[in-house]
Parts: structure tokens; sequence; C-alpha cells
């Protein structure tokens, strides 16, 4: 039982890195898609991004 336990805990873990290096948004990004303009904008920050899909990667040009 305290082993299964354990492989839940790394795989938990796991995802966790893989996800924090999947993307750079922060809690903050908010994109919203504009179809008229074909592009999609933050709401928190004011960045667009031009294309179908969602953007993965934070535009806010406060943050370095």
């Amino acid at each position: 039982m305290p082993v299964l336990l354990l492989v839940l805990l790394a795989g938990v873990l796991a995802y966790f890195l893989w996800r924090r290096h999947a993307t750079s948004l922060t809690r903050n990004c908010r994109w919203r898609q504009q179809r008229a303009q074909g592009q999609w904008r933050c709401s928190y920050c004011g960045a667009a991004e031009p294309g179908d899909a969602a953007p993965r990667i934070c535009r806010d040009p406060r943050r370095t």
C-alpha cells in the first residue's frame, strides 16, 4: 500500500514539473479569441497574438 502511494506522489510531482515547462502562462493570463480580427488578446495585459490556437506563452511586457 505505501508503495502505491509513493508511485502516485511521484506521478503527481512529475506532472507538475512537466506542466511548468510546457507553458509560461501565469494566473493572470486570460486569452480571448477575437475571430473578426483573427487573433487572440489577453484581457489582463492587452497583448495580441495571431493564430487559431490559444497561445501558451505569456506576452506580458511587464514580466521579465
